[in-house]
């Protein structure tokens, strides 16, 4: 991993932890395959612990590993280091995703209390005016009683979403091709259509990978059938909702937005979403930040020490599944 990542990731503690559980190699991080250090240190590895930064794990970096027999990844995603020649040499392979999915579910789930309560709009305008409105005449559409929810995709993410949208008032609709309607039953959603989905919802919140099935997926066409006033949340990626589209409904004022990834990412300085007084805009702060490291770091350890004791990893990434994962 990068040495920027190596050192917010993994803390003393953690290092101290990784340390119980295994020989680990001395620091710094690897963040080049190719050197002679790096090679040195190839040759007698049976397990890499990989972070934010790793370059590929391809072919010729496994040749300088002849033990390596798994990786750990610290982070989410694999896709931009474990190659084909790791699956076709059957390296065992875990990713804290899981880990950290718990903070993305988290800011979802502020945000959509925060949007019920238009709490964005009504802190502009009491800045602004500097007196309490009357709050007897507030309409009905504000509020968190009562609303529908779309949850796009039973990703990790949108898994943890619906379990902590749970304990509150409101109905929960699910779009994913792949969850049976038993399963669908069992996490306590309605599977409906994609078009229902997004014209029923008060809030829809996108939580699917960006695969070439789903680039757009969030098309121009849903979009404008939303309800007048509905929010759109976004911590997936930004490629999955048709940008143009997007700025076009929330200028003309129909829906509001609150987005923690757009494309691109970031926005050009004079992009008009900037303006946009019902769009909120985050430098792509769900995912793990500061104290949340930590956890990601703890994942590793465990599986580290699950690999070591011959249980088999809690999260294991399969090739199988790749067309479904980010």
């Amino acid at each position: 991993m990068s040495s920027r990542a190596a050192g917010a990731v993994f803390t003393p503690r953690a290092l101290a932890a990784l340390g119980e559980v295994c020989d680990l190699a001395p620091p710094p991080a690897l963040d080049d395959l190719t050197t002679d250090r790096a090679r040195g240190v190839l040759a007698g590895v049976d397990l890499l612990v990989t972070g934010w930064g790793c370059p590929p794990l391809d072919a010729a970096a496994l040749a300088a590993a002849p033990r390596l027999k798994a990786v750990v990844h610290a982070a989410g995603s694999v896709r931009g280091h474990v190659t084909d020649a790791c699956w076709e040499r059957g390296i065992e392979v875990s990713s804290a995703a899981a880990a950290n999915a718990l903070p993305v579910a988290e800011y979802t789930l502020a945000m959509i209390l925060l949007h019920g309560k238009h709490v964005l709009e009504r802190a502009r305008d009491y800045r602004r005016d500097r007196t309490r409105s009357d709050w007897l005449s507030t309409p009905h559409e504000v509020g968190n009683y009562r609303r529908t929810v779309g949850v796009l995709s039973a990703s990790l993410t949108g898994r943890r979403v619906i379990e902590l949208l749970h304990p509150f008032d409101f109905e929960v609709l699910l779009y994913d091709p792949y969850v049976s309607r038993a399963e669908a039953a069992d996490l306590g959603v309605e599977p409906v259509g994609l078009p229902e989905l997004f014209a029923r919802g008060d809030l829809v919140s996108i939580h699917t990978p960006l695969l070439p099935a789903t680039r757009g997926l969030v098309s121009r066409e849903l979009l404008t059938a939303m309800r007048p006033g509905a929010a759109l949340v976004n911590t997936a990626r930004g490629a999955v909702v048709d940008q143009d589209a997007l700025t076009d409904v929330v200028r003309a004022g129909r829906i509001r937005a609150v987005l923690d990834v757009t494309d691109p990412e970031v926005l050009p300085a004079d992009h008009p979403l900037w303006d946009c007084p019902n769009a909120l805009i985050t430098p792509h702060l769900a995912g793990s930040l500061g104290s949340e490291w930590e956890r990601l770091a703890d994942t590793a350890v465990g599986e580290v020490a699950r690999w070591a004791a011959g249980t088999g990893f809690a999260h294991p990434v399969r090739r199988e599944r790749l067309a479904f994962l980010a």
